[in-house]
């Protein structure tokens, strides 16, 4: 489950301008549910092209990435897949409208399963690691809507308690997923995967030191949670990777085979792996990767600071 679920308490109350707008924004989410997604991904182009323009600070930290990353583009090359790669995530955004709205028909019509499908089949433990692509709540919604197994997720309250209920609704809408909350810890989710619960783990960004290691990333050291090989050890676990596409009908979702021969018992050396291949799903759909988080927010010890914001 992509990082969000229910609450166990109630998300703090800003007062009442901001439920108005946060309510007025679950509106417009909800009225992309009843339009044909041609006009839903035009209005993503159109928004996307002002949040190039006007968010800078995300513009100049996916910038900064891309160029640590993909050091032989051109600027004109870099600029030009960054724009792009703001229209992906605007619309990705607005489609979680229907994701989370539309018709159950017609959101399975918009979500293509495909791949390695009998790697989740059965009932061995199993951790699938999805990267964060800009469709990673559809990778997530096709799983539980086209399969019968149940599926683990992890929650991660979101501030806002209309948007928190609207979320968690929305990620628990098909399958009924088991949810484990980030505060829980390891042992929780080793358990679920113990019971036969796939976990759904998105473990490919940047939160500190704490439980990371620094392994290169498109040959930056990048500090990398090891949860990955850690949680796959705990659990007795199989690793299937499972990456989203946006594409024009909706988006293709691919279960790819169960990595052989992993964990090997070195979380340095597995979480490395992890990243090496990680570079090659990037490299297959590379505007759709989450370029304005800040990857290597985290230094070596003695390392200057990457952004200069």
């Amino acid at each position: 489950m992509p990082t969000s679920s229910p609450s166990p308490a109630p998300a703090p109350d800003a007062g009442p301008p901001a439920r108005l707008s946060n309510r007025l924004g679950l509106g417009l989410m909800r009225l992309m549910a009843r339009l044909p997604l041609p006009w839903v991904r035009a209005l993503g182009w159109a928004l996307g092209s002002v949040l190039h323009v006007v968010a800078t600070r995300r513009r100049r930290i996916a910038r900064t990435n891309w160029a640590a990353c993909f050091p032989d583009h051109s600027e004109a090359e870099r600029d030009a897949a960054i724009r792009r790669h703001f229209v992906f995530f605007a619309q990705a955004w607005l489609d979680r409208g229907w994701l989370w709205e539309a018709p159950a028909h017609v959101v399975k019509r918009r979500l293509l399963l495909r791949g390695d499908l009998e790697a989740l089949e059965g009932q061995a433990p199993t951790v699938i690691f999805a990267p964060h692509f800009v469709g990673m709540d559809a990778g997530w919604t096709a799983l539980t809507a086209h399969l019968s197994r149940r599926f683990c997720g992890l929650y991660a309250e979101q501030l806002n308690a209309d948007v928190d209920r609207w979320m968690a609704e929305g990620r628990q809408r098909f399958g009924n997923p088991h949810v484990v909350g980030k505060r829980q810890g390891l042992r929780a989710l080793a358990t679920a995967l113990r019971e036969g619960l796939p976990l759904y783990l998105l473990p490919d960004m940047d939160h500190g030191e704490r439980d990371a290691v620094f392994v290169p990333f498109f040959g930056v050291p990048a500090a990398t949670l090891t949860s990955l090989p850690r949680l796959a050890r705990l659990g007795g676990a199989q690793v299937v990777p499972v990456t989203a596409r946006l594409v024009p009908d909706g988006y293709e979702v691919t279960v790819h085979s169960p990595w052989a021969d992993y964990p090997t018992g070195d979380v340095t050396a597995d979480t490395a792996e992890m990243n090496r291949r990680l570079e090659g799903f990037i490299a297959e759909a590379p505007e759709q990767y989450y370029w304005v988080h800040k990857r290597f927010k985290t230094r070596p010890p003695g390392a200057p600071a990457f952004y200069l914001m």
